[in-house]
C-alpha cells in the first residue's frame, strides 16, 4: 500500500519550466551563431516574441538575471543588462499566463520601492511575479552606488535577511479585504485594516504601510540562486524556488536532499522549496548532428573573452597558459577573490579534479552556460536526461537555457516538451493563473490578519 501511494504521488508530481532568457543566447557566442537575431537585442518584440513561444509550450515562467554593473568583459559578448521589471511589465503585456520572474539585489535597492515595484507587476500581471533574491557579489556594482568596497558576503546575507523581512511585512501590509471600493456605504478602504509595519532594524527603518493594496498572489514568489552556505541557509529559511548550477547528478542531489532537509529543520514543507538547475541542450535528430551543432559553437568561441570569464570566476588568470596544456590543480590553490564566487569556483574546481581538461577543453565547458549542465543529443536524450534528475531526486524541474535565440528554444519547446509531456512529466494546460499556481505553491496569508484573529 506504501508502495502504490508514493508512486501515486510520484505520478502527480509534475515539472517546472522556466525559460531563462539572456541577451544572445546562454553559451557565450550564441550572438554570433548564424540565425541569431543580434539585431532584436533592444527590440521588446523579440522578447514578448520569446515569452510568447514559453507560453504556448506551457512553461512557467520566463527569468531574467540582472546585475547593477557594466562588467568588464563585454567586448566579445553579449553581457550588457536589460532592468527586468521594465522589460517584464512589457512581457506582461502580451502574455497572459506564463510567471515573470526578475532579478532584484537586496545590496543595491531600498526595501520600500521594491516592495511597490514587484506589488506593481504582480497586479498588472495578474499574479504572475517572481523575485530572485541576489546580493550582487561583484566589485563594479558597489562603486556605481558610492561605496568604496564590496560588503563583505556574511555582511550582505545578512542584510538580505532584514531585506526581506521588511518588504514581507510591506507585502502583508494591506489585508486581503482591506480595499472596500463600496459606493453605496462611501467606505472606499477600511484603514484598521492597513497596518504600518514600524521596522527598526540594523539596516533598515521602515515605517509603512505600503501605498499599494494587497497583490493577487499575497507576495511575489521568492526564487533565490546562492549556493554558498550562507546562500543554502538563506535559500531554506526564505526562497520558493532555487536556481543552481551541477555538472552531475550526484551534486544535484546532495544540494537537492540539503536544502530539502534545511527547510523541513525550519519547519517549512520540503515541497514548497522547487530546485531547479541550469539546463543547456544542444539538440540534434541524431546524436551526430547534436555534435555538430556543439561543435559548431565552439569554434565561434574567443579564447581572450573566455579566459576573461575563468578569471572572473576563479580569481585565477590563465592568459599566459596555453590551450592544449592541462589544467593543473594547484592554480587554484591560493585562488582568494574567488570567495566572491565560492559555489561556482568550487564548480570549476570539480571539473578539474574530475575530468584533468586541457585549458581549451575547460573554457569549452564554461562557455556553453557558464557552469551549468551542458547536454548535447537527440530529443529523446534530452528528455532523459531530464526524467533522470527529476525522478533520481536531484531537480524539480530546470531553468532551460537555450544556447542562441531563437531557434534554440524553438527546438526544445517542440521537440522535447511533446515528449516529456507523453511521459506525464509535464502539464498538457494550465491549470491555473498565477505563477504560485503553476509551481504548487500556497498563497501567504498576511501576517498582521493573522495577528488580529489570533488576538480577536
Amino acid at each position: 500500500m506504501a508502495l502504490q501511494s508514493t508512486q501515486a504521488a510520484q505520478a502527480r508530481r509534475q515539472l517546472v519550466l522556466n525559460l531563462f532568457i539572456y541577451p544572445g543566447g546562454h553559451h557565450e557566442a550564441g550572438w554570433r551563431y548564424p540565425g541569431a537575431r543580434p539585431d532584436r537585442l533592444l527590440d521588446i518584440t523579440f522578447y514578448q516574441d520569446l515569452a510568447r513561444s514559453a507560453e504556448a509550450a506551457k512553461l512557467d515562467a520566463v527569468f531574467f538575471a540582472d546585475g547593477p554593473a557594466q562588467v568588464d568583459n563585454i567586448r566579445y559578448a553579449s553581457r550588457f543588462r536589460l532592468e527586468p521589471l521594465t522589460w517584464l511589465s512589457a512581457i506582461a503585456a502580451a502574455t497572459t499566463h506564463i510567471g515573470l520572474i526578475g532579478t532584484a539585489s537586496t545590496t543595491y535597492y531600498e526595501p520600500y520601492n521594491l516592495a511597490r515595484l514587484y506589488a506593481s507587476l504582480d497586479h498588472l500581471s495578474g499574479g504572475r511575479a517572481g523575485w530572485n533574491i541576489v546580493t550582487t557579489a561583484v566589485p563594479q556594482a558597489s562603486a556605481n552606488f558610492g561605496l568604496a568596497e564590496t560588503p563583505s558576503h556574511a555582511e550582505r546575507y545578512a542584510r538580505a535577511a532584514e531585506f526581506v523581512d521588511v518588504v514581507t511585512k510591506l507585502w502583508d501590509s494591506w489585508e486581503d479585504d482591506a480595499l472596500v471600493a463600496d459606493p453605496v456605504s462611501g467606505l472606499f478602504a477600511d484603514d484598521a485594516k492597513i497596518h504600518p509595519i514600524e521596522h527598526v532594524g540594523r539596516h533598515y527603518r521602515v515605517k509603512g504601510a505600503l501605498n499599494t493594496p494587497r497583490i493577487p498572489q499575497g507576495r511575489p514568489v521568492y526564487v533565490q540562486a546562492g549556493s554558498s552556505d550562507d546562500g543554502r541557509s538563506f535559500a531554506a529559511r526564505y526562497a520558493e524556488a532555487i536556481f543552481t548550477a551541477h555538472q552531475t547528478v550526484e551534486s544535484a542531489k546532495a544540494f537537492y536532499a540539503d536544502i530539502k532537509k534545511q527547510a523541513a529543520g525550519l519547519g517549512r514543507n520540503p515541497d514548497h522549496v522547487k530546485i531547479l538547475p541550469g539546463i543547456s541542450p544542444y539538440i540534434g535528430s541524431t546524436e551526430a548532428e547534436a555534435r555538430q551543432l556543439h561543435e559548431a559553437f565552439s569554434d565561434l568561441i574567443q579564447p581572450e573573452y573566455s579566459i576573461s570569464q575563468l578569471k572572473q570566476i576563479t580569481g585565477v588568470d590563465f592568459s599566459g597558459h596555453p590551450l592544449n596544456a592541462v589544467v593543473e590543480l594547484d592554480a587554484f590553490k591560493d585562488a582568494g577573490p574567488a570567495k566572491l564566487v565560492a559555489s561556482r569556483f568550487q564548480l570549476v574546481v570539480d571539473i578539474v579534479r574530475r575530468e584533468k581538461p586541457t585549458l581549451r577543453q575547460l573554457i569549452d565547458r564554461l562557455a556553453g552556460a557558464r557552469g551549468h549542465y551542458v547536454v548535447v543529443g537527440t530529443p529523446e536524450k534530452i528528455a532523459d536526461e531530464i526524467q533522470h534528475w527529476f525522478e533520481s531526486g536531484a531537480a524539480d524541474g530546470f531553468n532551460v537555457m537555450p544556447p542562441w535565440y531563437a531557434a534554440g528554444f524553438d527546438l526544445f519547446a517542440s521537440q522535447v516538451v511533446p515528449i516529456l509531456r507523453k511521459r506525464g512529466l509535464f502539464r498538457e494546460e494550465y491549470t491555473g493563473r498565477t505563477l504560485r499556481e503553476h509551481y504548487g505553491l500556497p498563497r501567504p496569508q498576511s501576517q498582521f490578519a493573522e495577528a488580529a484573529r489570533a488576538t480577536a
